[in-house]
């Protein structure tokens, strides 16, 4: 079902409501700011720095709209107007700790941080409630960041104990409490989470935000019908609370993807919803955006595609919009598009703007044109980033063995197989396919290079892989039986004096699934069959000094290729005179 389409005919295009009964009052603006209707609170915030130009707390609440929007440059301007006003706003050095802390400047944004706190004074708990809020960004909505950037357990817990530190100032800051549950709940502390949350509606029953993030905390617990009603509590609340319908359009879509049965009538009323959370903010590029990230969680990426290239027409257009682009194309099968995009972004953001998913998506995209050796690298970069993206592991892994870097394949494989609860059991074969040959290659160098030896420890690894596949089966698989036999017969090593046997019951069972099925073989299986008669003849030859048995095994090879070298090896030698 196209999102778009939905949206577009119940009017996505209208203007902002009441652009022209704009309050001038910063109350007002604070309000525009928690409903979401940052162009809104830009317009009266600007309005108020310059009648009002002598007070600190507009700019610094212009400041916290240009975070909000993505806008940091903007962002550390205004907070340093406001710091020109008033050297010691408390305010002002949040907000500029707070653009320090998202362009990772751990020294800058302590610094600012501290000298906030600082200035805060003993009863106004505002300055600890944006320090806090600083520390979890870019929690936006109920997102856990943008894209799927997580907030590190050092920051909830630093945004925590400030927070805790801004109760002492007002015990009955409500905006604290619910800053505490977002805190807690980027963490999965749902207990500590809803005490927060809780706390915060006892204070002030009427704040809406708390029902909402209330609401938010129970879509993590995939309990969408009190989810539900958290959010019609904001709406009975505030009727215009516009978060209130975008969360509710994103818990939809969660509940349209986990519940099969409900999938359609969920995904209706998330465009609805999101309808409902436009027409309420406005259509401006930055309202466009937030669509962008909720038609990411809806994966409907043809309407993405096409707002993303809409997007880059305008002049005001968000870097941003190039990271939609990329990943739209990628998943739309777009990818010479979609790696212009996803290069252009990568290129020409801040470093600090990246998250690992980009370069998962520029990996994929440069792997999908045929840039093996690039793609490999920008997957390994994505991983190096967020090593909790297990799942990557598998893509670099079968790109590696599409390139027969074995070696590093096998490793890929193996810790695939290891974290990721994705993997199949063609993973598993794969790893110890990869360790076999990547032991092949050393083996061959050291036959014309004596200096160098082979890495045994590659055979023990394969080993590993393919016994576990062999128990998995539900019987036994004579391809991989035979690779299990190869394997063994490696970790004998060539003297054939001194052979110990461990590849034959390998190479036996190999045979007798051979018989078992009949016919005769194609060329490859009459390879392996070879390879197992010449095994089983040496070890009869030289362990067992059976050498009729012997015998009996190199002619049944000699049927097979009376040319194959082994084969005419032996009747010219031990064979001839047996």
């Amino acid at each position: 079902m196209k999102i778009t389409s939905k949206i577009a005919a119940a009017g996505l295009g209208f203007l902002f409501i009441g652009s022209s009964a704009f309050s001038q009052s910063l109350s007002d603006a604070k309000k525009a700011i928690d409903d979401e209707q940052y162009q809104k609170a830009k317009s009266m915030l600007k309005n108020l720095t310059h009648t009002q130009a002598d007070k600190d707390e507009n700019f610094f609440y212009l400041g916290w709209v240009y975070i909000k929007q993505d806008y940091l440059d903007s962002a550390k301007a205004t907070f340093n107007k406001g710091l020109a006003v008033n050297g010691k706003s408390a305010l002002n050095f949040a907000g500029l700790g707070a653009v320090a802390h998202m362009e990772k400047d751990a020294a800058g944004a302590t610094s600012n941080f501290n000298s906030a706190i600082e200035l805060a004074g003993k009863k106004n708990s505002t300055p600890f409630l944006y320090v806090g809020q600083a520390y979890l960004l870019p929690l936006t909505g109920s997102a856990v960041g943008p894209n799927g950037a997580k907030i590190a357990p050092a920051d909830a817990a630093a945004a925590i104990a400030i927070l805790n530190k801004g109760l002492l100032a007002n015990p009955k800051d409500a905006q604290i409490y619910v800053a505490l549950g977002d805190a807690n709940r980027s963490q999965l502390k749902s207990t500590d989470a809803y005490n927060g949350y809780s706390t915060a509606l006892t204070i002030d029953p009427k704040l809406a935000a708390a029902n909402v993030a209330e609401g938010v905390l129970w879509r993590f617990a995939d309990n969408f019908e009190d989810s539900e009603k958290q959010f019609k509590a904001a709406l009975a609340i505030d009727p215009n609370f516009g978060p209130a319908y975008r969360e509710w359009a994103e818990t939809d879509i969660r509940w349209a993807w986990t519940d099969p049965s409900q999938h359609d009538a969920k995904i209706v009323q998330a465009v609805d919803n999101y309808k409902k959370y436009i027409n309420l903010t406005d259509y401006s590029t930055e309202s466009q955006m937030r669509y962008a990230d909720f038609l990411i969680d809806a994966k409907d990426y043809p309407t993405l595609q096409k707002v993303a290239t809409d997007l880059t027409a305008s002049a005001k257009s968000n870097l941003r919009v190039y990271r939609y682009l990329g990943y739209a194309a990628f998943e739309n099968k777009d990818y010479t598009n979609g790696l212009t995009a996803i290069t252009k972004w990568i290129n020409e953001a801040d470093p600090k703007r990246l998250i690992p998913r980009d370069y998962l998506v520029l990996g994929k995209l440069e792997l999908a044109n045929k840039k093996d050796s690039l793609g490999v690298r920008d997957l390994r970069k994505a991983l190096s980033l967020d090593t909790s993206q297990v799942d990557i592991y598998g893509e670099i892994a079968g790109s590696l063995y599409a390139l027969k870097k074995y070696q590093d394949a096998g490793d890929a494989y193996h810790t695939f197989a290891e974290k990721s609860r994705k993997a199949k059991l063609m993973d598993h074969f794969h790893e110890g396919y990869s360790y076999y040959q990547a032991y092949k290659g050393q083996y061959r160098k050291s036959l014309t290079d004596k200096t160098f030896k082979p890495d045994s420890t590659l055979l023990t690894k394969a080993d590993s892989a393919l016994t576990y596949v062999e128990r998995k089966l539900p019987k036994p698989n004579a391809p991989i039986v035979f690779l299990h036999a190869g394997v063994k017969d490696f970790e004998e090593g060539s003297d054939r004096n001194n052979i110990k046997g461990i590849a034959k019951p390998y190479y036996e069972q190999y045979i007798q699934l051979f018989l078992a099925k009949g016919g005769a073989p194609d060329d490859e299986t009459k390879g392996n069959l070879i390879d197992a008669y010449v095994y089983l003849g040496n070890y009869a030859e030289f362990k067992d000094k059976d050498h009729a048995k012997a015998l009996d095994y190199f002619n049944k090879a000699k049927d097979l290729d009376p040319t194959e070298a082994r084969v005419v090896y032996y009747f010219q030698t031990s064979g001839k005179t047996k």
